[in-house]
């Protein structure tokens, strides 16, 4: 396992279509969905859950989708359709980090949608660690009632994020990042 800052210095999103097989064990989701649950969570209220996408649920899961887009978009393509059919099958494994944040009397909705966030970076980190490439979208599932109905969420219940995962024949590339000095001021007092 590497060493955690170099871990989290390493860290690179994979595109799904670039993920093959194998992907995590049932040993290695359960971990990884524990490390996901290790997050910032003022007031215990776990305010996120997780929707596992696996093996032929993948497959199931594309059906719906593709229906729901067929719906919004009665002159789609086959393409297009078999693309959304397809969706969840870029890559072994799909997680969805599902948002339950509510209205409460001491924690903002602001704080527990951050929790489910930090949920979604905790299982891409957690994944690296394990050896493994992962990708955090939302693309427009995320966004649509119908498909998250037929996901399996309620009304209240958002998309934090679609955690793809799956293993790679080739190292990721690194992108450029924003230099510091570009990103970084230091609080100086309030002007007088």
């Amino acid at each position: 396992m590497p060493d955690a800052l170099e871990l989290l210095k390493t860290r690179r999103s994979v595109k799904p279509i670039e993920m093959a097989g194998p992907g995590p064990s049932d040993a290695d989701l359960n971990t990884l969905l524990t490390i996901a649950s290790r997050v910032p969570d003022h007031g215990k209220l776990a305010p996120w859950r997780f929707v596992v996408f696996a093996g032929d649920a993948r497959h199931a899961a594309g059906d719906q989708i593709a229906a729901v887009f067929q719906v919004s978009h009665p002159d789609a393509t086959g393409d297009q359709l078999e693309f959304e059919r397809r969706r969840f099958a870029r890559a072994p494994l799909v997680v969805a980090v599902v948002s339950r944040a509510a209205p409460h009397a001491k924690i903002p909705e602001w704080e527990q949608q951050l929790s489910a966030g930090a949920a979604c970076m905790n299982l891409v980190t957690a994944a690296h660690a394990l050896g493994y490439v992962a990708s955090w979208l939302t693309e427009w599932p995320a966004y649509d009632r119908a498909a998250m109905t037929v996901l399996g969420l309620t009304d209240q219940e958002r998309i934090a994020g679609f955690v793809y995962i799956g293993s790679t024949t080739k190292a990721p590339e690194d992108r450029d990042r924003p230099s510091l000095d570009r990103i970084v001021t230091h609080y100086q007092g309030a002007a007088r």
